[in-house]
């Protein structure tokens, strides 16, 4: 498929000799000129920004789900560790995913209208990850967006490390996926720029978190904080299909396009994550609307590369040898200093 004009083209990228670097661009970022191509020949897209209330309500359905199941895992005890492992592998990865989506959301307040509102929001879908996630994320998430690809300032490229350590070879990349949850926290330490990681939100999350884990621990025992803990590892790596979202996004098979989208049908539980051009391009639409973004204008979306399987990415990743962690694009922009809103 050929892509589309404003994306930047394979002339102008060079891959790292044997995969051992980067796939160096000197290319700016792709979305926001896209956003104003698409602004211009379709004004009806600004009528997407916005908020949607209904992911509030989503989300206290799903929170109330998981702590019904991990309840019930609760009663039946330690002895049944296996099915509550199963379970989280089978049901709760999805329900842990979707407030991951939901946090992602809140991030870009696209929830409600006001700051605080949406922080609360990000808070309460965090609470079944066993693990405070919410604030750390809203932190650096904004410059991933800002300086995609900058390894400086994006968090969402792989520290030199991983790459030399586990990029190499099928074993390496699996255990690279199975312990995803880990090396997201390690690549906070390397970013440049003034993102304060720790602030009142910060502490508010973690004591809210912390509450949540102790009152299911003390009200149903260890095995329902075993199977919601499960649940939040299964949803991120763990091997987990889901996992192959972070592969999806934006490791490249073609140096030509670094974002991806995915359009398979896990998206109706996945809360459309897939939609990432559109995401990126106008991430101040939620996510209910992305699909209706692409709808307007499919011109500017029907040229890409698009993923149809997360669970055959996946494989794709770890047994083929053309994809390691240096399978990413990768720019060098000065960045300015962005405070998280």
């Amino acid at each position: 498929m050929g892509l589309d004009s404003i994306d930047a083209g394979p002339a102008r990228m060079e891959r790292g000799a044997a995969n051992a670097s980067f796939i160096a661009t000197p290319e700016k970022r792709p979305h926001p000129p896209r956003r104003r191509a698409i602004l211009a020949a379709h004004p009806e897209a600004a009528g997407l920004i916005g908020h949607d209330r209904r992911t509030a309500a989503i989300t206290l359905a799903v929170v109330a789900g998981q702590t019904s199941i991990a309840a019930l895992f609760g009663y039946f005890g330690l002895t049944y560790w296996w099915a509550a492992l199963t379970a989280a592998f089978c049901i709760g990865a999805f329900a842990n995913h979707a407030m991951f989506v939901v946090i992602h959301d809140a991030t870009h307040n696209c929830i409600f209208k006001s700051n605080v509102l949406n922080k609360w929001a990000a808070i309460l879908a965090d609470l079944p990850n066993t693990c405070p996630t919410a604030m750390g994320f809203r932190c650096y998430h904004m410059k991933h967006h800002s300086h995609l690809g900058d390894y400086d300032y994006d968090a969402d490229l792989p520290s030199h490390w991983e790459a030399r350590l586990f990029g190499g070879s099928a074993v390496g990349k699996a255990a690279w996926m199975f312990l995803f949850p880990v090396f997201q926290l390690t690549r906070l330490g390397r970013l440049k720029g003034s993102v304060p990681m720790w602030s009142r939100w910060t502490f508010v999350n973690g004591g809210c978190v912390f509450l949540y884990d102790l009152a299911v621990l003390a009200c149903f025992g260890p095995n329902a904080l075993l199977y919601l803990f499960a649940s939040f590892w299964f949803s991120v790596g763990g091997l987990h299909p889901l996992g192959a979202r972070w592969l999806q996004e934006h490791f490249t098979s073609d140096p030509a396009q670094e974002t991806f989208d995915y359009y398979g049908p896990l998206n109706l539980v996945a809360l459309n994550i897939g939609y990432h051009n559109e995401h990126h391009d106008f991430p101040d639409v939620p996510w209910s609307r992305l699909p209706r973004l692409k709808q307007m204008a499919p011109e500017f979306y029907a040229g890409l590369k698009t993923h149809k399987s997360w669970s055959g990415l996946l494989l794709k990743f770890i047994f083929d040898p053309q994809f390691t962690l240096y399978t990413r694009v990768d720019r060098s922009n000065a960045a300015p200093n962005i405070r998280p809103r």
